[in-house]
């Protein structure tokens, strides 16, 4: 306590000593007229914070009678005077200034008069002297209680000298640099002119840098400091010591380490070459292994061979009794057939006795005992074809045949069975045996092989052609062992394309079995041979006419890739996956983009990642839903797999969504308007954000794993609370919101998606539903995946904020609210393309969530039934805009409920603007219900705003009576609005009739779309002629150019088809309506209605909107008027003279 009490008077002391120096300098500066430095530390000492300090100069420049208010509002309007100005005001004053001088001359002389009186007057006279160069200035603790003494000012001391001035001038301006004024240095400077202030004159008052520096170091000292001083030298003594003992470590340990590195290199080497050896012993156990597999199935070969010979020999010891006959040429030719077989058979014997065991020559003596006659026989037939042994049957003495095998393809025995061969033998052979001398001896089992394949390789060809082409696929297992085995390239390329030939246009499953066989094949015969005989076969057929063909190269880049090298897999393989990207054929295609899938695992690098990825792009982007379907559920996910860059997916994705609709013109060229903002889409870039949003719906699940997976925080920093098991809890999204990490896979969403999103809304037109319906399954699909908590304090806010309103954004970190506030509509444009394209978003994509239905209800009753009395809310500036919001809500049918609510509190509410706010959005909900719903809603609903006294209530309710009875054909709803309609007609109101007019603009059009009923000529004038006056009442009226488009325009020329039951002065109305609402002169129009008709008055005070009032006439009884009484219900209906049919029923 003692040191702290201590160290705080030292710093008292400290505060006190700076400021009497300030106030030193501050009373120099005014006492010697510095007035701009003493400003100047005004200011620094008030931007210091010390106000105390400031008191005096403030008090100075404050008084009123050193600088008067008006002087200095004077000096303030001054402006700057011109030369001959300044000049005349130089003469006043220099002609002032004379006249002062001589003023004080006099007042000088005066002054010297008074004190010569005053020193004779005085009785003992002081004279203060100040010679010296010596300052005393007073350190004041407290001005009040201060000595008087102490309270003298310089001027006390009498006049300064001029050195002493000069001194003091640098004693400031060290002072001030000292004390950090620089700005008020800087003034000093200006203000000294006549002194450098960098050279402090020689003299007592000059102190040396060192000097005062030691003075200074002095003066700050305390045994506190002194102290501290003494602690601070020891442990940096300690430190130095501890740094020596450090570096002596490290040098140790840096001779530790080039020594184990040395051993590391020793070993390194040592493994090297035991891995060299490793491997040449291995070579070497392999081909010890070859070498040992090939001698044991030769010596199966032999063994088998054996057995055969020895039941051959069986079966001619039983025939020696047979005779043999010179007709009997046939058994003859089968003998010559066995003689190569025979002598093989004793020439593989042989080689088996000299390698194995040896059999007794007597066995053979005995053997060759009576078979000359066989041998000349046999010697006939020697230059004829030998039938291999392979294809041969021996018979058994128990009439048992023995079937040899072939080898196939994939390692297993095919049976090759013939017929039975029991009549071969001829009857009467004593025995056949090969002469020591032949040369047939030397025949061996592989020869045997070989020749066999040589034969199947030439007959193949030949029996391919005249076997059914549902059969051929039997022939695979013979033409892959060919293929296979053969010697020749040639042969073995002719083979390979007979196998991709076999079927004309392979339907899927014998394009299976093809390619099943491929793939045995490549795995029996190698790399090597599977890319240089195998692959090219297949991919000439890239370019065949027939799809079927070209779908074998796109599975064979899938299914064979796996037994080439890797270097073609990312090479030539990919290249001719590329070129069937492009084929023309769906199907292929999509096996093009199945199979790329495939492909990509065993890519032996990433090198081509960037190319595979545009391809994906590609295939995402075709015109083909299949291709579509197949590339969203296997390439995209093995893309994500084997590439491991969602990042760059998602950020190409992004801009791939943006980069379609942006490229498209605009709705309109007019800057500053709604439509210069829309775009138009053609139908490939409406298919293209379609599947590209898919494809963001598909990338959900691995945007949702990899936040999981780079979650900065551990489980124990997130203790959840909650009793939903979901990972993003509250407690985790309040600390994301600290800002103390960095989560880039998790700002990916409400950073970078959704406001992209958001953009892409706003460049929609609003009849762009189904883009929009993709878009709110994308919405509602986050929530599924990151959670309810993450809807709530994430995606609502980033929404409502988009949309205009005020939002809680505590759950972001402070970096990136900037952001989501930037997202904010900030002009009138903005807010209305906010209304119109986001808030669909926000109503079904967000608040439509299941957990969010309260708040759904909650906001739209806020938004229409509370907001619809006030001026400037949402609802009542742009209500056409939130119209359209809400009739994008209304498809889907769970939210009817919340909108029939709010309806009818709308409906029975005293606002007016409510009621009819309720009657538009009756309407628009018209198309998406059904019957029941329109009976029991919807029509009582309308009933109660068409009784309204209210006119535009009541003119409101019309438009959405037409909406009911075009949408439906029930007879109870018809009936009620046919009651409503009349009593609108019968009000004789010109707003009524023209609203009913409007409302069944669309049914004339349906009902002129109609075949004519029947051939009564009468008949079809009557109905041509209502219809004619319905159009002309039409065309008086004020239409939208989509109406006139839409509906007036095709019902004239519906009716200009049937030329028969048009009146020719009605012919020529139309044709004159037609051409002036495609662009023709209002004038034109009346001219032919008024002099062709005879009823442009009527017409005009009728259905005018211009002219002198008129008081009302009684009104002629019109075919239309008639017709709206008494038919009106069968129009309706549709069921009016043959028109049953009526199109777009609903419900």
């Amino acid at each position: 306590m003692d040191a702290t009490a201590e160290a705080v008077a030292a710093s008292r002391a400290k505060d006190v000593q700076r400021s009497s120096l300030c106030n030193c300098v501050v009373n120099f500066l005014l006492q010697e007229g510095y007035l701009l430095t003493a400003f100047e530390l005004l200011h620094e000492l008030v931007e210091d914070g010390r106000h105390d300090q400031a008191i005096r100069l403030r008090d100075f420049f404050s008084d009123p009678s050193l600088f008067p208010p008006d002087l200095i509002s004077r000096f303030n309007s001054l402006r700057v005077a011109d030369p001959q100005t300044l000049l005349e005001e130089k003469i006043a004053a220099e002609e002032k200034l004379a006249i002062s001088e001589y003023e004080l001359r006099l007042a000088q002389e005066d002054l010297t008069k008074l004190q010569l009186k005053l020193q004779k007057m005085a009785e003992s006279p002081v004279v203060i002297e100040s010679e010296g160069a010596c300052l005393d200035i007073s350190v004041a603790v407290d001005p009040e209680n201060q000595h008087p003494k102490k309270e003298r000012s310089f001027v006390d001391l009498g006049p300064l000298k001029d050195m002493e001035r000069r001194n003091l001038n640098c004693a400031v301006k060290e002072y001030l640099l000292f004390a950090g004024y620089r700005l008020t240095a800087m003034t000093f400077y200006e203000e000294v002119t006549d002194q450098n202030l960098d050279i402090w004159p020689n003299g007592p008052a000059c102190v040396s840098d060192a000097l005062r520096h030691y003075y200074y170091q002095y003066l700050s000292s305390t045994a506190d400091a002194a102290e501290e001083k003494i602690n601070m030298l020891r442990e940096n003594e300690s430190l130095t010591k501890e740094t020596e003992k450090l570096n002596s470590e490290k040098t140790s340990l840096l001779k530790a380490k080039e020594l184990a590195d040395g051993q590391i290199t020793i070993l390194t080497k040592s493994l090297d070459a035991g891995q060299k050896d490793l491997k040449e012993k291995e070579g070497l156990v392999q081909d010890l292994k070859q070498s040992l597999e090939a001698q044991r199935k030769e010596l199966n070969d032999c063994r088998a061979e054996i057995t055969s010979l020895k039941m051959f020999i069986e079966g001619t010891r039983s025939g020696r009794q047979w005779t043999h006959g010179e007709h009997d040429v046939p058994r003859v030719l089968h003998v010559e057939n066995h003689k190569g077989d025979v002598e093989s058979s004793h020439s593989e014997l042989e080689h088996s006795e000299l390698s194995s065991t040896t059999m007794k020559p007597e066995t053979v003596i005995n053997t060759s005992v009576d078979a000359q006659p066989e041998e000349r026989d046999i010697e006939i037939y020697e230059n004829t074809e030998v039938m291999p042994t392979s294809e041969m049957s021996i018979d058994k003495p128990d009439n048992k045949t023995l079937v040899p095998f072939v080898h196939s393809s994939n390692g297993a025995e095919v049976n090759v069975k013939e017929n039975s061969h029991e009549h071969i033998i001829p009857e009467k052979v004593d025995g056949i045996v090969c002469k020591p001398e032949s040369p047939r001896r030397d025949t061996t089992p592989n020869k045997m092989a070989l020749d066999t394949i040589q034969i199947l390789s030439d007959a193949l060809p030949k029996i391919v052609p005249y076997v059914l082409i549902n059969h051929r696929e039997e022939l695979l297992p013979l033409i892959m062992c060919a293929i296979e085995r053969h010697p020749d390239s040639n042969v073995r390329d002719s083979l390979t394309h007979t196998l991709f030939n076999l079927i004309k246009r392979p339907d899927e499953q014998q394009r299976r079995i093809i390619m099943d066989a491929c793939v045995s094949l490549a795995k029996n015969v190698g790399e090597m041979r599977t890319e240089t005989e195998l692959l090219p076969q297949c991919w000439e057929q890239i370019n065949h006419k027939y799809e079927e063909r070209r779908l074998l190269v796109a599975q064979s880049c899938g299914e064979l890739a796996e037994f080439v090298r890797p270097e073609i897999r990312d090479s030539l393989i990919l290249s001719i996956v590329q070129q069937l990207v492009e084929d023309s054929a769906t199907v292929v295609r999509e096996a093009a983009a199945h199979n790329l899938a495939l492909l990509l695992p065993l890519f032996p690098n990433m090198d081509k990642y960037f190319k595979v990825e545009e391809l994906m792009f590609q295939l995402v982007c075709d015109p083909s839903g299949v291709v579509v379907d197949t590339t969203l559920k296997d390439l995209v996910h093995a893309v994500i797999k084997w590439g491991s860059k969602l990042e760059h997916v998602l950020r190409v994705l992004l801009s791939h969504l943006l980069g379609s609709a942006q490229r498209c013109p605009p709705i309109s060229g007019v800057e500053g308007s709604v439509e210069s903002q829309l775009r138009v889409l053609g139908e490939r870039e409406r298919w293209n954000i379609d599947v590209l949003l898919r494809m963001l719906i598909e990338l959900l699940p691995f945007v949702h794993q990899k936040a999981i997976e780079t979650c900065p925080f551990t489980s124990t920093e997130t203790p959840s609370t909650e009793p939903s098991n979901t990972f993003f809890s509250i407690s985790l999204l309040q600390l994301y919101a600290g800002g103390h990490v960095d989560w880039p896979a998790f700002d990916w969403l409400h950073i970078d998606c959704f406001p992209d999103i958001i953009q892409l809304a706003c460049l929609l037109p609003h009849k762009e539903d189904n883009l929009r319906n993709r878009m709110t399954k994308f919405l509602l699909d986050v929530p599924n995946c990151f959670g309810n908590h993450y809807l709530t304090h994430i995606m609502l806010p980033v929404f409502l904020v988009a949309v205009g309103d005020d939002a809680d954004l505590s759950f972001f970190p402070s970096s990136t609210q900037s952001r989501i506030k930037g997202l904010q509509p900030k002009t009138v444009l903005t807010e209305k393309l906010a209304v119109m394209c986001v808030l669909p978003l926000l109503l079904s994509g967000i608040l439509g969530s299941p957990a969010k239905r309260e708040q759904l209800s909650e906001y739209l009753r806020k938004m229409l039934v509370q907001s619809t009395v006030k001026e400037g809310s949402v609802s009542s500036n742009f209500t056409t805009e939130l119209l359209n919001a809400i009739r994008f809500l209304c498809t889907f049918e769970e939210h009817h409920g919340i909108i029939f609510n709010i309806s009818w509190e709308m409906v029975v509410s005293s606002n007016i603007n409510m009621k009819i706010f309720a009657a538009n959005l009756l309407k628009i909900l018209v198309p998406y219900i059904d019957v029941k719903v329109a009976s029991t809603h919807v029509v009582p609903a309308l009933v109660t705003l068409g009784s309204d006294q209210n006119l535009n209530v009541k003119y409101a309710s019309i438009e959405a009576f037409g909406a009911v009875a075009q949408q439906f054909k029930s007879d109870t709803i018809v009936d009620k609005i046919r009651i409503q309609m009349d009593a609108f007609l019968e009000d004789g109101s010109h707003e009524a009739t023209l609203s009913v007019v409007r409302a069944l603009l669309v049914a004339i059009f349906q009902l002129t779309a109609l075949p004519v009923p029947g051939n009564d000529v009468m008949r079809r004038r009557e109905r041509a002629n209502a219809f004619c006056e319905a159009i002309r009442a039409l065309d008086a009226t004020d239409l939208s150019p989509t109406s006139i488009k839409d509906f007036l325009l095709p019902a004239i020329q519906n009716l200009l088809k049937d030329q028969d039951a048009l009146d020719p002065a009605h012919k020529e109305a139309l044709e004159v309506i037609m051409k002036e609402r495609s662009g023709g002169t209002f004038e034109a129009i009346s001219k032919v209605m008024g002099v062709n008709l005879g009823l442009a008055s009527s017409v005009t005070s009728f259905f005018g909107d211009s002219g002198p009032q008129i008081s009302p006439q009684p009104q002629d009884d019109t075919r239309f008027r008639r017709i709206m009484r008494g038919n009106f219900g069968d129009m309706l209906r549709g069921k009016g003279k043959g028109l049953d049919e009526s199109p777009g029923q609903s419900g």
